[in-house]
This record gives C-alpha cells, structure tokens and sequence, in this order.
C-alpha cells in the first residue's frame, strides 16, 4: 500500500491518501469540505481538476474517457502518484449544462 499527497490549489489544504483508498473518504476524515452527492460516480458534484498527478477511476461513470484524464471524481479516485487538484471544477459537459442552465426559464425585457 502506497501512500501520496495530495494537495487542494487554492486552498491551503494537502491530506495523504493511499492507493486503496477514495480521495473522497480521506477528504471526510479530514474534516475538509469537499462537495459530493452520490458517492457512485455518476452526479459529477465532486469533480476535481487534475492539475499533476495520475489516479485511477474506473468506476467513474458520470465523464467522459477524454474527460477522465483531467477530471477527478473523488468518490471514486485512487491516487496513483502525489497530485494537485482545483476541487469545485466541473468537466465542460457539464459547465455548458451550467450555464446554458442560467437562462431556463428567465423572461426577456423588451
């Protein structure tokens, strides 16, 4: 069993996760506030951008193959080296649904 660092941009925030473990489940333990919903890789909530580093998802069914190799779902991510990731980043499936989300339902003034 391995063990990496892993470290949060932006944030201050580095934990150590093995090679058997989620970054999600490691994240909990911390005490660090990191977003998810699911838990089984499907609503994307947990997303993080891959900035260094190689994980292991195969259960990660809610990207993408391309967008598998530069987002993480941490309820599903193993490390594989140390990282550095950008948590609340979303793949751009989802940015597009985001903001082409904004404007549902909104009214237009003439």
């Amino acid at each position: 069993m391995t063990e990496y660092t892993i470290e949060f941009v932006g944030t201050g925030e580095t934990i150590t996760c093995t090679d058997k473990q989620t970054i999600l489940s490691r994240c909990l333990e911390e005490g660090i506030a990191q977003e998810y919903s699911c838990r089984v890789g499907m609503c994307l909530a947990c997303s993080a951008e891959i900035l260094e580093g190689e994980i292991t998802q195969p259960a990660a069914r809610g990207l993408t193959e391309e967008e598998a190799e530069n987002y993480a779902l941490t309820c599903m991510a193993r490390p594989q080296s140390d990282l550095k990731l950008d948590r609340g980043k979303y793949p751009p499936s989802i940015e597009g649904d985001l903001a082409g989300g904004a404007n549902d339902g909104a009214v237009a003034d003439d």
